[in-house]
């Protein structure tokens, strides 16, 4: 940065950082002693949906990948797409391997990286669930370079659990870089994964 953009107040935008992806684990054991959650084994990378061969190839690529893991049980990774259009690479896990499902996020969105689709990364996120049956999901910004807790409520509606959230984000307060901002904590509706 410059000293025109000091003048001018520009900053850059905080970059992504992938290898906060592998933060989850230990920020797993704290969700779980402060709130209840564990993790479902279940989660997702979103990205926006591009047209064309170079990105076909690498959505191959990837899932290829992914899919050559011979620890994986339950069914391959799969493409899916939101009723927004956004497209969903969502991979699966038995629930005590949320390492290997970090390792799964952390692949796709550097895979899709080096492919030069990085503007298209959106979000990747991690499931979780308490006894009594309440989800939660912890979403990394891949452009913002922070996590944050979404909590749909059980009810089926699409209303969040607003209280649920700004208990985790203090619980997880020291274990993951979570985003100051809570106008940025975005709904994830139906988002596969969840």
């Amino acid at each position: 940065m410059g000293l025109l953009d000091i003048l001018l107040g520009r900053t850059k935008p905080v970059g992504a950082d992938l290898d906060r992806l592998f933060a989850l684990p230990s920020a797993a054991v704290t969700l779980e002693a402060a709130a209840g959650f564990t993790p479902t084994g279940q989660g997702a990378v979103c990205f926006a949906t591009v047209e064309g061969a170079a990105f076909e190839q690498s959505h191959r690529e990837v899932q290829a990948l992914l899919d050559a893991d011979s620890d994986r049980d339950g069914p391959p990774v799969e493409l899916r797409q939101d009723d927004y259009g956004y497209s969903w690479l969502v991979s699966r896990r038995s629930p005590d391997q949320l390492p290997a499902l970090v390792n799964d996020l952390h692949a796709v969105n550097s895979q899709m990286e080096v492919n030069g689709f990085g503007p298209q990364l959106l979000c990747s996120l991690a499931g979780f669930e308490d006894r009594s049956g309440r989800r939660l999901a912890l979403v990394y910004l891949y452009k913002r370079g922070t996590f944050y807790p979404f909590a749909p409520l059980p009810d089926g509606t699409e209303r969040r659990d607003n209280p649920l959230e700004l208990q985790v984000r203090a619980a997880l307060f020291d274990d993951l870089r979570l985003e100051p901002d809570l106008g940025r904590w975005f709904p994830v509706w139906g988002a596969p994964g969840l």
